[in-house]
């Protein structure tokens, strides 16, 4: 049996991968022992069923020297959550998991917090050689903007992984054209089957006001401008007189920055737009059985496989999309004049895909057409759960991690990547101090190599 650290956020952290991270956790992994390392405090995160332990990050080192893993298993991606396993992933090379595409963002806020801006600047020229040196320092002073989507700062997790998973082909070919020395695989995300609590449409709708005969869109998720949370007010309020019954609902975290309460009374849609907050994950079921459409929409992308568009497919939900070239193998609807793109049987599409470079106007046009059609919300709502059964069944990710971990398993730990900065290595132990406290630290490598030395000793 393969011994396994998993590195990755749990609940009660409002995480999309602590939520995926559990839902794949509580299936059994028939040959792997597996402890998780959080950076909480073990007693307040839930423990999955098919999880042997859960500790805080800070003992993996006294642990992994006193018992080594067979394979450390790093969940990365850009949100804060995740910021404390770089401290790890270069010292300790794993498999890695790509939730997002690229991870400028999440490299800038962490070295840049700590005013470390020569380690910044060393890891986007090793990450970027042929880059502008200039853009370092637009990068540095925080005025890059979305324009960090283009330097995406992969290169040293992936050149000193021992393979890389990500969640969609389109990027897995990318990443093996720039970085043919490494194993990158593919593992579809895969979310539970849809599981409403009975007479939960009803519930939902009498407590926030919502009249059976409205069509509901619903959005999931942090209320972010990537969400085009904005456009959908602005596409609602256009087509108000046109579609009266219709109401968007907002179920997710808002953000200081973005007030969308504001933009619906601008538009006088206040009464049209209902904000739920932030939604436990046991309620979110709920809430899409309240929704007859979901917005799955994101601009600028990170190449990244939402959840919460896949829990709309196992809903059963017709949604509309923004059209992305990692998704194009999904059959979607052209509003411009609705034929079908994408791969597979013309009759399968389960989307309305909007192009960026006209998005107000489609957006509208999506909108509108599925108020009104409730044929056509139908047969997408039908094929969208043909589609989750198909391809994102959470059965079948555990079967792909299966594969992908015996694979890991027999690639050779990497050696030292010439050039690669020197802060990569050495953040292994001198920032994992920083972060998690060094007299702590300390006391457990003292006591782990005490105890091994009075073991050899007898």
């Amino acid at each position: 049996m393969a011994r396994l650290a998993w590195f990755t956020p749990l609940r009660p952290a409002k995480s999309g991968i602590a939520w995926y991270s559990e839902a794949l956790l509580s299936r059994p992994f028939t040959a792997h022992s597996i402890d998780v390392f959080v950076d909480a405090e073990p007693d307040d995160c839930g423990r999955p069923s098919g999880v042997a332990a859960v500790y805080a990050a800070h003992e993996f080192i006294w642990r992994h020297h006193r018992e080594p893993y067979d394979l450390i298993v790093y969940q990365i991606g850009n949100a804060p959550y995740h910021d404390y396993m770089w401290a790890y992933a270069f010292r300790y090379p794993g498999l890695v998991v790509l939730h997002d595409g690229q991870l400028h963002h999440a490299r800038a806020r962490m070295l840049l917090r700590h005013k470390r801006v020569d380690d910044y600047r060393a890891e986007f020229l090793y990450n970027h050689p042929d880059a502008n040196s200039g853009l370092v320092e637009l990068g540095q002073a925080g005025l890059l903007g979305s324009l960090t989507y283009f330097w995406p700062m992969l290169r040293a997790l992936v050149e000193s992984s021992r393979t890389i998973v990500v969640h969609n082909h389109w990027l897995a070919d990318q990443l093996r054209e720039r970085h043919p020395g490494t194993l990158i695989d593919v593992i579809e995300m895969g979310v539970p089957e849809f599981a409403p609590r009975e007479g939960a449409r009803h519930a939902i709708r009498s407590q926030f006001g919502l009249h059976e005969d409205a069509v509901v869109f619903v959005s999931l998720g942090k209320v972010t401008p990537e969400k085009r949370i904005r456009e959908a007010i602005r596409s609602l309020a256009a087509i108000a007189e046109a579609a009266p019954e219709v109401r968007l609902l907002l179920a997710g975290e808002p953000v200081r920055t973005y007030d969308m309460s504001a933009e619906a009374r601008r538009l006088g849609v206040e009464d049209k737009v209902v904000f739920l907050g932030y939604v436990p994950d046991d309620m979110v079921d709920d809430v899409l059985a309240a929704a007859d459409v979901s917005l799955c929409m994101r601009w600028p992308t990170s190449r990244e496989t939402s959840a919460s568009w896949l829990r709309c497919l196992a809903a059963g939900k017709p949604s509309i999309v923004t059209d992305l070239v990692h998704t194009a193998d999904v059959p979607v609807i052209n509003p411009r004049d609705w034929t079908v793109l994408g791969a597979g049987d013309s009759d399968r599409a389960v989307s309305v895909s909007v192009e960026m470079i006209d998005e107000p106007a489609l957006l509208t046009f999506a909108i509108r057409r599925l108020a009104r059609d409730g044929r056509m919300r139908a047969r997408l709502g039908v094929n969208a759960q043909e589609l989750w059964a198909r391809r994102f069944r959470i059965d079948r990710m555990t079967g792909d991690y299966e594969k992908a971990i015996t694979t890991a398993l027999a690639v050779a730990q990497p050696a030292a990547v010439a050039g690669q900065p020197s802060h990569l290595r050495s953040d292994g132990i001198e920032f994992t101090r920083e972060l998690l406290g060094e007299s702590m630290l300390l006391e457990r490598e003292v006591a782990s190599l005490w105890t091994e030395h009075t073991r050899l000793s007898r």
